[in-house]
C-alpha cells in the first residue's frame, strides 16, 4: 500500500507537533511540515501531497489565499484540504469552505476529530 503524503501548516511549531502526534496514530502516512503558506508552496511545487491541512492566521501568505491558490493550480485542484484554526466563527468557517477547503476544524485541537477527518477524507478505515 502507497503512504498517503500530508503537508501540515501552522506557523506554531507547538501546533505542527500536536497535529503530527494525532496523525502519527493512522499508519502509513508520510508527513511534511511548513511554517507559513510560502513555505507549503514551495513543497507542493517540489512533491506531491495527498491532503493539506492549514492553519488560516500565518505571517507571510495565510491559510485562506493559500487554499485559493491550490484550488486555482490543476495538480491540486481536487486534493482534500482541511483548515484547522482558532477563528471559530461561522463566517469564517463559511469562507473557508467557499474557497474551497474540504472541512474546517476549530482549535483546540481534538486529536480524534483530526484522526476522523483524515480518515474519511483519505478514505482509510
Amino acid at each position: 500500500m502507497q503512504k498517503a503524503k500530508i503537508l501540515v501548516v501552522d506557523d506554531s511549531p507547538t501546533m505542527r507537533q500536536l497535529i503530527v502526534f494525532a496523525l502519527n496514530r493512522i499508519p502509513g502516512l508520510q508527513i511534511v511540515e511548513a511554517g507559513d503558506g510560502v513555505a507549503a508552496l514551495k513543497k507542493l511545487s517540489a512533491e506531491s501531497f495527498d491532503l493539506l491541512l492549514t492553519d488560516i492566521n500565518m505571517p507571510i501568505m495565510d491559510g485562506l489565499k493559500l487554499v485559493s491558490l491550490i484550488r486555482n493550480d490543476s495538480q491540486y485542484k481536487s486534493m482534500p484540504v482541511v483548515v484547522v484554526t482558532t477563528e471559530g466563527a461561522q463566517l469564517d468557517r463559511e469562507r473557508a469552505i467557499a474557497i474551497g477547503a474540504n472541512e474546517y476544524i476549530t482549535k483546540p485541537i481534538q486529536t480524534a476529530r483530526i484522526i476522523e477527518v483524515v480518515r474519511q477524507l483519505l478514505s482509510l478505515q
